[in-house]
């Protein structure tokens, strides 16, 4: 156990070029850092929020919203799909979490449903056996629409997946660093935008669901119709925000969605007044201009979460994919909506359960108080091992506990793992326990002295015997730091993080540098005795 190997001395070697090189940037002030060649890692230690402040956010994917709409998107299908194969339908709505209908034709029934069964479904899920929409017939002549059970679900994890994406691009494109985005439970996301100190601002660009559709407008419906309620199936009222008119009709059916676009940036109308300008992809520029080339003449209306932004009139095909939405905007409102259609729509609504901020003058006295105690934490384990075993051998220990605590930094900032407070908490433990297998190896050696073996035959003796007991300790610790961190979320999770990355180190440094440096020892001294 105590030969040099050189395979040992290469490898610790190599681990303290790494842990120093990766260490020292965050030793060292940013306008240094910047003079480095780019070859040299420059990456820090990135602190959560609890050690530099900002924002701390909980959102609620409204779950009922979604399946609100797919139920109105598949009362849209069943009604373009019956039409598309000239079945005369009747009574198509939504009723208690179910699409209904009546089908003419008695003798078409059969032919509706497997009609209907093989074309409608969820955008999104697909049950285990590959339908997501069930057909059912209530008696001869009614056929009802029901999304099966596995398929919403996952329906809506899936919109919960896509909230946390398209979540995390709209902060980026904020140039909040790092932000730490996870799901916690079925329907919850947690943001902390560390350094973020306005989460009214965050709320604005994270929270707006931005969906965006181009809807015709239905002129068929005057002013008066509006007001008595009468609007024609495939038609609805939305609020408008334009300058003409409180509301508009318009077909259901979108002509396109911004889910086709691919660019939206901030610009200027004719008048020099804020716009969003934006361009389609190849698709959204075909249904866009076919669309437009159809309807000359009629006017087509601009539709973001609900409300009609403008409706202008159609004076002629608009091929190039491209365009310019126009409003009531300031440069700031028509940025944020820029920022929000590059980055997608939400899949649902998000209702704020939980907002917090954290300043940064508490976050720095948390840095200071962290390291504070990691500085009496590390000053107490020193005392007691060189007290408990002697300059030599305790000595050894810590400076195999300083590289242990060195490669903890090192893997962090290499990874980006965020710091935070309870991850500072699991650093000390790291510490604490890190001595345990020098603990271990020096007090098998001290037996192995005492019955009468040879100094050197008591040290290897010391290693080898005591490696079983160091296995099983550290693999049960990360057992339950992999479990903290798997069904734990936030600080646990930074704790478990840590203590992980520690388990590894510790054995490393204890074993393999302790090894290496008490074997130098005994080429340089050859001891007739154990000094430990």
């Amino acid at each position: 156990m105590l030969t040099l190997s050189r395979w040992k001395i290469v490898l610790v070697t190599l681990s303290v070029i790494f842990g120093i090189l990766f260490t020292l940037p965050n030793l060292l002030p940013q306008k240094t850092l910047d003079s480095f060649p780019g070859w040299l890692p420059k990456q820090k230690l990135n602190l959560g929020l609890d050690l530099q402040g900002g924002s701390y956010l909980m959102y609620e994917v409204d779950t009922d919203a979604l399946r609100k709409e797919r139920l109105k998107n598949l009362v849209e299908d069943v009604r373009t799909v019956l039409r598309g194969e000239q079945i005369t339908f009747g009574e198509l709505a939504e009723v208690n979490g179910t699409v209904r209908l009546r089908i003419a034709d008695a003798a078409k029934v059969d032919e509706a449903a497997s009609l209907l069964r093989r074309s409608v479904g969820s955008p999104f899920a697909r049950s285990v056996s590959g339908r997501d929409v069930n057909v059912n017939k209530r008696d001869d002549q009614r056929l009802e629409l029901s999304f099966v059970p596995e398929a919403a679900a996952q329906d809506a994890s899936m919109a919960v997946d896509q909230s946390i994406e398209t979540i995390r691009r709209r902060i980026d494109t904020l140039g909040t660093k790092e932000p730490n985005i996870t799901r916690q439970g079925a329907d919850r996301i947690v943001i902390q935008a560390a350094g973020e100190s306005d989460p009214e601002r965050l709320k604005a660009v994270v929270g707006k669901t931005a969906k965006l559709t181009f809807q015709m407008v239905d002129d068929s419906v005057t002013p008066e119709d509006i007001a008595a309620g009468r609007i024609p199936p495939g038609s609805e009222a939305l609020p408008s925000d334009d300058r003409y008119q409180a509301a508009y009709v318009v077909r259901k059916r979108a002509l396109v969605s911004g889910d086709e676009l691919v660019d939206s940036r901030q610009s200027f109308d004719d008048r020099g007044a804020p716009a969003v300008s934006f361009k389609f992809n190849g698709a959204g520029s075909r249904k866009f201009g076919d669309a437009t080339a159809r309807n000359v003449g009629k006017r087509f209306a601009i539709v973001l979460d609900g409300r009609i932004i403008s409706a202008p009139t159609i004076n002629g095909a608009i091929l190039g994919g491209s365009g310019i939405i126009t409003g009531s905007f300031t440069a700031e409102s028509a940025s944020d909506l820029a920022l929000l259609l590059r980055s997608g729509a939400l899949p649902a609504p998000l209702k704020v359960e939980q907002q917090n901020t954290v300043g940064a003058e508490l976050g720095a006295d948390a840095v200071r108080a962290g390291a504070v105690s990691t500085l009496v934490a590390f000053i107490t384990i020193v005392v007691f091992m060189i007290l408990s075993y002697g300059l030599l051998f305790g000595g050894i220990s810590v400076i195999a506990l300083i590289i242990n605590g060195m490669l903890i930094v090192a893997a962090m900032s290499l990874t980006q793992a965020t710091l935070t407070l309870p991850g500072i908490a699991g650093l000390i433990l790291t510490l604490a326990v890190a001595v345990d297998a020098n603990v271990l190896i020096y007090e098998r050696m001290r037996d192995e002295a005492r019955a009468g073996k040879s100094p050197i035959m008591a040290a290897d003796a010391g290693f080898s015997r005591a490696m079983t007991t160091i296995i099983d300790a550290n693999v049960t610790t990360l057992v339950a730091a992999g479990i903290m961190f798997a069904f734990g979320a936030g600080p646990v999770r930074g704790f478990a993080w840590t203590l992980s990355i520690g388990v590894f180190t510790s054995v490393f440094t204890s074993v393999l540098v302790s090894q290496l440096l008490i074997g130098w020892w005994f080429r340089a001294a050859r001891p007739k005795k154990l000094p430990i």
